[in-house]
C-alpha cells in the first residue's frame, strides 16, 4: 500500500464494524467495487456491542454462512431476564419467532468483524484498508465524489461514486458532510467492567433494575461483561470518592457475590460509554449515505444497535447495489434507503425510550428508590408480553432479506 496515493473506485465505506463490513461484503457480492478503510489496525477492542440477534442470524442463513458463523465461540440466550423485586422476571422470550434460530448469540465482535472480512476478501472487487483514518470528503459540483484518509504512509485520496459513512456514533463523515443530528431522550453513561464467572452464578444473562441505576449483565462465557449505568457526567464525582466507595455503589445492585467486585483493582479496569439517543434528520446528500450508528445511534437496551446496522447494510446493498454496479446512482436511490430505515429507526429509538424510566434523571428525587420503568412492570404483570418484546427485539419492526445475486 505503501506506492498507492489515490485510488478509485465505485463505492468507499468509511468503517469497517458491522454495518460497513456487511455493507461492502454484500455490494462486493453483488459485483460492485468497494474499499472499506478502517482507521484502527485491528478489530480488538473491548466493551463494543456483541450481541447477533435473530434477524442477524437469519441474514447469515440467507448468505449461506449459518453454519459456519455458528462454530464461532459464541454463548446463547433464548430469552432475556430482568430482577425486580428479588424474582427473575422473563422480559422477552424468543421461543415463537419464525426463523430457525430462535436466540441471541453473544460473540465478541472482533470474531464477527474478522468473519465478514474474510468472506467480503473472497471476491477480487472487495478491498479493505486498515489504519486509514477519514479527514475530509472531497466535493465536485455540489455532489460528494469521495474522501481523504490519513494512513501511515501519508494521505490517500479515494474517488468514489458513493461515499457510505458507517463510522459510528462520533462519525466523521456525517460532521464533515454537514449532517444534522436530532438527540432525544436523556443522555446517561455506562461504566463497562469484566468480572470472573464462578459457580452459582446466574446462567442466564439478565438485567437488574437497581434503586436508581440499571446492571447488566452479559455471559461471555469465561466472565461477565458487566455494565453499570449512571446519569451523563457524574462519572468524574464517582471516581474522587475512590475505588472502594465505587464498589459498593456496584454491589448494591448486583446479583453477584459481593467479593467479585474486589477483581475491579481501580478504574483502569473500567471503560465508561456515552449513551445517546439521537438520528440525522437527513441521512444522505448527492453522492454520500449514511447508515448505521453513524445515522442513528441507540441505547444499549436490547442490545439493538449492532443488529440495526446490519439490517441498514442490508437494505442499502438491495436498493443501491444494481444503481453502483451500472453507473446510473441518484438522489432518489439514497432517499429509497432512508425512507425504508426510517420507520423502523424511529420505532426502535421510540421503544427504547419507554423501556427507560419516564422519570428525567435531572428531576429525579436522589432520596427515593427509583423503580423499573413502566413498560417493563406491564411485561411483568402480563407474560404473554415478553413474546411481543422478543419479536421486536429479535426481528426488529422490519426484517431486511438478502436479494439474491
Amino acid at each position: 500500500m505503501s506506492e498507492i496515493r489515490e485510488i478509485e473506485t465505485t463505492c468507499v465505506i468509511a468503517g469497517a464494524g458491522p454495518a460497513g463490513l456487511m455493507l461492502g461484503f454484500l455490494l462486493a457480492r453483488q459485483g460492485v467495487d468497494v474499499v472499506v478503510i478502517e482507521k484502527h489496525g485491528d478489530f480488538l477492542r473491548d466493551f463494543r456491542g456483541d450481541t447477533i440477534h435473530p434477524s442477524t442470524l437469519e441474514v447469515m442463513s440467507e448468505l449461506g454462512l449459518i453454519d459456519e458463523f455458528l462454530k464461532l465461540p459464541h454463548t446463547r440466550a433464548p430469552k432475556l431476564s430482568a430482577e425486580m423485586g428479588g424474582r427473575t422476571v422473563t422480559i422477552a422470550d424468543f421461543s415463537r419467532l419464525p426463523v430457525k434460530n430462535r436466540f441471541i448469540a453473544f460473540m465478541p465482535q472482533w470474531d464477527f468483524l474478522s468473519f465478514l472480512a474474510s468472506q467480503a476478501r473472497r471476491y477480487p472487487n472487495f478491498r479493505l484498508i486498515m489504519q486509514a483514518k477519514v479527514t475530509g470528503l472531497l466535493e465536485e459540483q455540489g455532489r460528494i465524489a469521495g474522501l481523504v484518509a490519513e494512513t501511515p504512509e501519508g494521505n490517500l485520496t479515494i474517488h468514489a461514486e458513493l461515499v457510505a459513512g458507517a463510522d459510528g456514533r462520533n462519525s466523521v463523515v456525517r460532521e464533515k458532510a454537514g449532517l444534522t443530528v436530532e438527540s432525544f431522550g436523556v443522555p446517561s453513561e455506562v461504566v463497562w467492567m469484566r468480572l470472573s464467572k464462578q459457580p452459582g452464578d446466574p446462567n442466564e444473562v439478565m438485567g437488574h433494575g437497581g434503586p436508581r441505576q440499571g446492571f447488566v449483565l452479559i455471559d461471555r462465557g469465561d466472565y461477565w461483561q458487566c455494565g453499570y449505568v449512571i446519569r451523563k457526567g457524574t462519572f468524574a464525582e464517582i471516581r474522587e470518592t475512590g475505588i472502594e466507595a465505587f464498589r459498593h455503589m456496584v454491589i448494591e445492585v448486583s446479583p453477584l457475590p459481593a467479593d467479585r467486585m474486589l477483581e475491579i483493582r481501580s478504574f483502569d479496569d473500567t471503560s465508561l460509554l456515552a449513551v445517546r439517543i439521537d438520528r440525522l434528520k437527513q441521512w444522505w446528500r448527492p453522492g454520500l449515505i449514511c447508515i448505521g450508528d453513524a445515522a442513528h445511534a441507540m441505547s444499549p437496551i436490547g442490545g439493538v444497535g449492532v443488529n440495526l446496522a446490519v439490517q441498514d447494510a442490508v437494505a442499502t446493498a438491495n436498493i443501491l447495489a444494481a444503481p453502483l454496479r451500472e453507473s446510473r446512482l441518484s438522489d432518489a436511490d439514497l432517499a429509497a434507503v432512508e425512507r425504508r430505515r426510517s420507520f423502523p429507526t424511529k420505532a426502535t429509538q421510540k421503544l427504547q425510550l419507554m423501556m427507560r424510566s419516564s422519570r428525567r434523571a435531572d428531576q429525579a428525587d436522589e432520596g427515593k428508590r427509583k423503580g423499573p420503568p413502566a413498560f417493563i412492570r406491564g411485561i411483568a404483570r402480563f407474560p404473554a408480553l415478553a413474546h411481543l418484546a422478543g419479536r421486536l427485539i429479535g426481528l426488529g419492526f422490519r426484517m431486511e432479506h438478502v436479494r439474491p445475486r
